[in-house]
């Protein structure tokens, strides 16, 4: 039996699955969303349908999916429900939820249906953007927003807000309220600027900028909630949706869950699903929320992913049963990105959030792939680990050891060995592997210098790839050297071992 409307009626009876009630698809559409992926579906659209269940927001969401991976056909076929598989610990107790969603009322193709966004841009119901297109999604690119669609997602919203204020002659209660939970710092802000510069890139009259500028509401947010997406070889019956109906549209969600929303009270009156949870905090100042998400959690990642792989670790939770792994992700996380913040954080808060999130990396429930954390590897080295290197330096005035050690696996995870369709291809143990970065062509020019030495120069010496000057951090790029060097001949997880029993240091 397939998840669909016209099945929920038999999935009631069910004790493990909570089935959302009939009345939800009545509700009127008020968010437009930019992206289909699962961060979104497992974080603000998890909310969004918890509020509708407490009749607090009564409204739904109309997905837009810009990208050409993939396809919409499975939420068409499943009426665009889909079941989150809440899995974890709190207080030491175990917590298995089951919950059919029910808050996309539909998704649009972007290419294909570029005309039905614009015209849900007319709607008097719309109230909302969300959008999260990954780190390079919000970029200024001199984009048409005549274009049918226009290339970029700022373009698009732009396109969308130009539509709206034409359609309602410039009313300003017409404005919206928009949410990008893209990982960047001041992401709301950024993407307004960006926006604006557009109008002007495409000589909107000032009537329009004016409008832009004083009845949107670009909010800054934090998102924070591992959701790996579908479940892989789960044993029969683990999750018990799988057993009762077939779901190509379920994932798998951590218990821990956090949206942090820069706002005053406009933003919170518009965004009424906030009452329904107390995981979602509107604050005039979200800073240490993101920065402890940010430099904590996503840093570490960041800076693990890439030698986790390369030692033949497929998932965090695996990484945390490998002695050697797991060492360094917390003496990494504990003893040198705690300390270098770049944001006043008190040593305890610090400490507890580390805590924290190292109990949620050890989540058996929980299926993340390092693989699929070293997508736009480069993007993430560059927002998340280099202000923390700044602040090292800042601080102590030497090269982090095991900061270095991770941009040195970065480096050579992002060697490319081949290339296909385009597309670049590293190899381990004789099995290729996606860089997918849209710096895979230039690190393929540098890997061609086959000495470690000249190749990390040239790379620490490229001042438009990192918008800073990695060779003013004295000896951080001889102590890369040094662990790369080490890795090449010993090997990730030896050169491990070595690093955190002290037996190397540069």
């Amino acid at each position: 039996m397939n998840l669909s409307k016209e099945n929920l009626s038999k999935l009631i009876q069910l004790s493990d699955v909570r089935v959302p009630p009939l009345n939800i698809f009545e509700l009127p559409e008020k968010v437009l969303q930019f992206g289909t992926g699962v961060l979104l579906r497992g974080l603000p659209d998890y909310f969004i349908d918890k509020a509708n269940r407490q009749g607090i927001f009564n409204g739904r969401i109309v997905v837009v999916k810009s990208t050409t991976k993939g396809g919409i056909s499975e939420f068409e076929q499943q009426d665009c429900l889909y079941t989150i598989c809440v899995r974890g610990i709190t207080d030491k107790k175990k917590i298995e939820e089951n919950i059919i969603s029910s808050s996309i009322s539909r998704v649009l193709d972007a290419p294909k249906e570029w005309g039905k966004i614009l015209e849900f841009a007319e709607s008097p119901d719309l109230e909302i953007i969300i959008s999260n297109t990954t780190e390079v999604g919000i970029q200024l690119i001199e984009d048409n927003i005549n274009n049918f669609p226009p290339i970029s997602f700022p373009g698009k919203l732009l396109a969308v807000l130009y539509r709206r204020f034409e359609i309602f002659a410039g009313d300003k209660s017409k404005g919206l309220v928009i949410l990008p939970t893209e990982l960047i710092p001041d992401n709301g802000k950024k993407l307004r600027e960006i926006v604006i510069e557009l109008a002007r890139h495409n000589e909107l009259d000032q009537n329009f900028i004016s409008w832009l500028t004083e009845a949107n509401y670009f909010c800054n947010t934090l998102v924070d909630r591992i959701v790996p997406g579908k479940p892989n070889h789960a044993p029969e019956g683990q999750f018990a949706p799988g057993v009762a109906y077939e779901d190509e549209l379920i994932i798998v969600a951590e218990v821990y869950k956090l949206w942090a929303i820069e706002g005053d009270e406009h933003v919170k009156k518009v965004l009424s699903f906030a009452s329904a949870d107390p995981d979602i905090i509107i604050s005039p100042d979200i800073e240490i929320y993101r920065e402890l998400k940010l430099r904590l959690l996503n840093g570490t990642h960041t800076l693990s992913c890439g030698l986790a792989f390369l030692s033949g670790i497929k998932t965090v939770k695996e990484a945390m049963d490998n002695d050697a792994v797991s060492s360094f992700i917390s003496n990494l996380m504990l003893e040198e990105i705690s300390g270098a913040i770049p944001y006043p954080v008190p040593a305890n808060k610090a400490i507890e959030f580390s805590n924290n999130v190292l109990d949620r990396f050890r989540n058996p429930h929980i299926e993340h792939y390092w693989q699929s954390i070293c997508t736009n590897y480069t993007a993430k080295i560059t927002m998340r680990v280099l202000p923390v290197l700044k602040r090292h330096y800042e601080l102590f005035g030497h090269a982090p050891r095991r900061l270095a050690f991770g941009f040195a696996a970065y480096i050579l995870f992002m060697r490319v060995t081949v290339i296909e369709n385009g597309s670049y291809y590293g190899e381990f143990n004789g099995n290729k592997y996606l860089i997918d970065d849209d710096k895979a062509p230039l690190f393929y020019k540098y890997w061609q210098n086959k000495e470690v030495k000249s190749l990390v120069t040239q790379l620490f010496d490229d001042q438009d790839l990192w918008k800073t000057e990695l060779s003013k951090f004295p000896g951080f790029a001889d102590t890369v050297i040094f662990y790369l060097e080490n890795i090449l001949e010993n090997g990730v997880q030896e050169s491990l071992r070595r690093l955190n029993t002290n037996y190397i240091s540069a």
